[in-house]
Formats: C-alpha cells, sequence, structure tokens
C-alpha cells in the first residue's frame, strides 16, 4: 500500500490518487505515521503537513516509521525539507524542490509554506516563495527580467507574509515595484494554463509516480536509538488505539481508568513489575522481582523499580488491561466523550488547566484511602506519586463530574 500525504499540493481527487494500492490522506501532522493501517512493507509518500493550525510531524517519527520498514519519500513541500534533512537514514527525496535543499540552495519551511482554505478541502490559496521563484526565472529566460530586478521583486514578495501572499497581493506588489509588464505576462500564462509555474504540484506528481512504479527499499534503517526517547514514548503511547467492543479507544485511555478506578489494579501492576523485572526493555538480563527489590532495599517493588510503559508492546497492554471488562470499556468511551465536550464547548479548554484539587478529590473517591497513603496508592498502581497521579488523572475529571452531576439529580428527585 502507498499512502500519500497530500493537500493543498495536489487535489486527493487527482486521477494519479486513484491508482491501484494508492491510499491518499490529508496532510500528514503529528501522529499520523503511528496509525496501524500503515504496515511494515508499506510506502508513505509526505508532499504536504500541518505546521502551523495543529502540531507538525516529527523527525523522530518518520526515523521511527523507516525503522520498522516503511519506505519513506518526501517531494514538493514539507516532504522534500524532511527528505534533505533525513536522506542520512534512508528517506528518499524526489523533484527539485527537493534537489535544492539537499544542496543547501534553500532552507526553511517558509520556502514552501501556504496559506490554505478553512473549510477541510485544504486548497491553496496564496504562492509559495518557491513557486514565485521558479517564475521569475522563466520570466528572465523569455526576456521580460533581468537577474538583479527578478531578485528584488523576490525579496519584495517574500516579505509578504505567506497567509496574505495571494495572486492579487503578487499582482499589486508587481505594480508597487514598476513590473507591470510581467504581471501582465504572468496573468496570461495562468489564464492559459491555472498551474503554471507550480513548482511543487511538477514534483508532486513526479514523487507519486515513482512511488506507483515501486522504489527500491532502503539500503539501512535507522536503529532504534536514533528515535526512541522520553518525548517519542509519550508520542506512541497517546497514539495507540484499538477497535474493542465496536469503540474506538485509546489504549492510554483505558490504562488510566484502569489505574483510577478499579480496585484490583493494584495486583495488576505488581504482574506488570514482575513480568518487566524478568524481561527487561533494553534486552538486559531479566531477575525475579523479588530478588530485585532484595538487591536495592526493603521498600515495596513499586517504590522501588518505575519501568517504562509502551502502549505498543502487545505483552504489557495484555497484561495491564487483563481486568477490564466491557462495561469499563463503555466507561472509558463515556469519559472520552465528556473530554471531547469539554475540548468543543469550552473555548481555550486544556486538560492541564483543569483544577488539580478536583482530580484529588476524584482519587480520594475512587481509592477510598486518606490523604496521607495518596503517595503510597499512587506508587502501587503505577502512577509513581500523588503528584504525578493527579496530573494523569485530570484527563477522566470531566466524566468524573458528568457522573457527580448526574447522581446528584437522581439523589434530589
Amino acid at each position: 500500500m502507498i499512502h500519500v500525504f497530500v493537500g493543498p499540493t495536489l487535489p486527493r481527487s487527482h486521477p494519479m490518487l486513484s491508482a491501484p494500492g494508492v491510499r491518499p490522506a490529508p496532510p500528514i501532522g503529528h501522529g499520523d505515521l503511528f496509525d496501524p493501517a500503515i504496515g511494515s512493507s508499506d510506502t508513505v509518500l509526505i508532499i504536504d503537513g500541518v505546521y502551523h493550525q495543529a502540531p507538525a510531524l516529527r523527525h523522530k517519527e518518520i526515523l521511527a516509521a523507516m525503522g520498522r520498514g516503511v519506505r519513506v519519500i518526501g517531494a514538493a513541500s514539507i516532504g522534500a525539507l524532511r527528505a534533505a534533512e533525513l536522506a542520512p537514514f534512508g528517506m528518499l527525496g524526489v523533484g527539485s524542490i527537493y534537489a535544492a535543499y539537499a544542496r543547501g540552495e534553500i532552507e526553511g519551511d517558509d520556502e514552501v509554506a501556504v496559506g490554505q482554505a478553512p473549510d477541510g478541502q485544504w486548497d491553496a490559496l496564496t504562492w509559495p516563495v518557491v513557486n514565485l521563484r521558479h517564475t521569475l526565472n522563466l520570466a528572465c529566460a523569455a526576456g521580460l527580467l533581468d537577474t538583479g530586478r527578478a531578485e528584488q521583486l523576490l525579496a519584495a514578495l517574500r516579505a509578504v507574509y505567506y497567509p496574505q501572499r495571494t495572486t492579487a497581493a503578487v499582482r499589486a506588489v508587481c505594480h508597487q515595484h514598476n513590473e507591470r509588464q510581467f504581471a501582465g505576462w504572468l496573468t496570461e500564462q495562468l489564464d492559459r494554463d491555472p498551474h503554471f509555474g507550480d513548482l511543487k504540484r511538477t514534483d508532486a506528481l513526479a514523487a507519486v509516480s515513482a512511488a506507483v512504479n515501486g522504489v527500491p527499499p532502503a539500503t539501512t534503517r535507522p536503529s532504534p536509538h536514533t528515535w526512541e526517547s522520553t518525548h517519542f514514548r509519550r508520542w506512541s503511547n497517546a497514539s495507540a488505539r484499538a477497535q474493542v467492543d465496536g469503540l474506538d479507544l485509546l489504549t492510554e485511555d483505558r490504562l488510566i481508568y484502569q489505574q483510577v478506578f478499579n480496585p484490583a489494579f493494584r495486583e495488576r501492576w505488581t504482574t506488570y513489575l514482575e513480568h518487566r523485572s524478568l524481561h527487561p526493555a533494553d534486552g538486559s538480563p531479566g531477575l525475579p522481582l523479588k530478588t530485585r527489590s532484595a538487591q536495592v532495599g526493603t521498600l515495596p517493588a513499586h517504590r522501588l523499580f518505575h519501568p517504562v510503559v509502551d502502549l505498543r508492546d502487545k505483552a504489557a497492554v495484555g497484561l495491564l488491561l487483563a481486568g477490564e471488562t466491557p462495561e469499563h470499556r463503555r466507561d472509558v468511551a463515556r469519559h472520552a466523550a465528556a473530554l471531547a465536550a469539554a475540548r468543543r464547548d469550552r473555548p481555550g479548554f486544556s486538560i492541564a488547566a483543569i483544577r488539580a484539587d478536583l482530580a484529588r478529590r476524584m482519587l480520594l473517591r475512587a481509592w477510598r484511602c486518606p490523604d496521607y497513603l495518596l503517595d503510597e496508592e499512587a506508587s502501587a498502581r503505577g502512577l509513581v506519586c500523588e503528584a504525578h497521579a493527579t496530573e494523569t488523572a485530570k484527563r477522566m475529571v470531566p466524566g468524573y463530574l458528568a457522573t457527580e452531576r448526574v447522581e446528584a439529580a437522581s439523589a434530589a428527585r
């Protein structure tokens, strides 16, 4: 399967994107390469990506995808820049924009940035610098401009903030600099061919053709040390999800629900600690949990041993969620819906801004323990300490408050 992340450089309705085995997708963003639909032998073609209105794709996400065998190609837009940056690790670049980045002739994402339509159609509304430079070079070749005038005009056009660099703005700048002949010529060319000067489109079509016709697999793969980090694990955990009982649930939500609301989760966490002690994630020799604990002191194992939870590890997830019931999963979905509603209905809402005292009250009620034992209970459930547990549990607060309101209304009747 070839996954093409595109728009606005090419419309997803373009005939080349309907070829067998091609899966067009919106501009790529943070987390999209964690999609389980992307198999280890698939090809990913990155053309366009989000970076202003939403979190951008990180380099380590591309490295991790290549590390598991995905062939990754970049071209035309942010894909060309990332391909130039990650070529030493096996990312393939296609087209003249990629070549210019690779040679150091251009740099930075401002070269390919465009303003996009706000209606979800991802149409380009403005001119990127690479297209302006290419068009000015064509004008020089046609004898309409000399190199000096073209450079002055490019500098003036580049000074216009990219979301405002419309065709009308380009014409206005040309008139301000007494380049009316060039402006008239450009209008004529665009009337004949709406894609005139669109270097990004040319490169994108070449990249799609290369992907469809097959590209050789990378001779090397990045090693895990190039992408594995605390931040990467946080991203991958936040992206892990599964279809269970007809529900699309984040695995992280399911785990947090168990840690907060399942009375028996203390035993689950001990089982996980035993598993991780015997099978360390770094491949080092395993030890029984009691032996490991005895080597460092007399405190409980959960106070001494804090292994990282990787939600890509199916064995670990199976152990941690072994006590989950269908009712729990329905409750997870309800909490997720309450969180989504809070984000939708309250402008500026964020999980971090949820009051810590509300999360703490929820934990005290769920764990049925006195204040002074919150640290101990949090540690025994894999939440390390009271402070960490409070921050982690905040995402469950909107659902908890909704339940409180229902219970209060029921008691009042």
